[in-house]
């Protein structure tokens, strides 16, 4: 059997991260602009400007910031926030890719339910006695 999964954050019941957004950040970081960024991903830059605007509403700090030209020009540079959000993200991947590979090793429905049910009563909190 196969077994697909996808997952995004919310915050404040709106759309924080997923993929997009953090190919966006990525592109960003690569490339110091929301203009090429937007570009590389075939997006408008009032899109990719609309979703780091939201991002940036919704975490505690500014994921991405406009910095002032100069002699070597201006740009957009990713904030410590943003490299946190990212590498969670990425761990949160591999957790989720490990999952997914361990359930779709499954052969039929009755051995990925008892994965299931294995995986819940690990994941269950324990119960405190006082």
């Amino acid at each position: 059997m196969q077994i697909f999964l996808r997952f995004w954050i919310k915050k404040d019941n709106k759309n924080f991260l997923g993929k997009g957004k953090v190919e966006l950040l990525e592109h960003i970081g690569a490339t110091g602009s929301i203009l090429k960024a937007a570009k590389n991903m075939k997006m408008s830059y009032k899109a990719a400007w609309d979703s780091i605007d939201g991002m940036n509403h919704l975490a505690k700090e500014p994921m991405v910031q406009s910095k002032s030209g100069g002699k070597g020009g201006g740009g957009t540079v990713l904030t410590a926030e943003a490299q946190k959000a990212l590498a969670v993200f990425k761990h949160l991947e591999c957790v989720m890719d490990k999952l997914q590979a361990h359930l779709g090793e499954s052969q039929d429905f009755d051995e990925l339910e008892n994965k299931i049910l294995s995986l819940e009563a690990k994941l269950a909190p324990s119960s405190i006695v006082i």
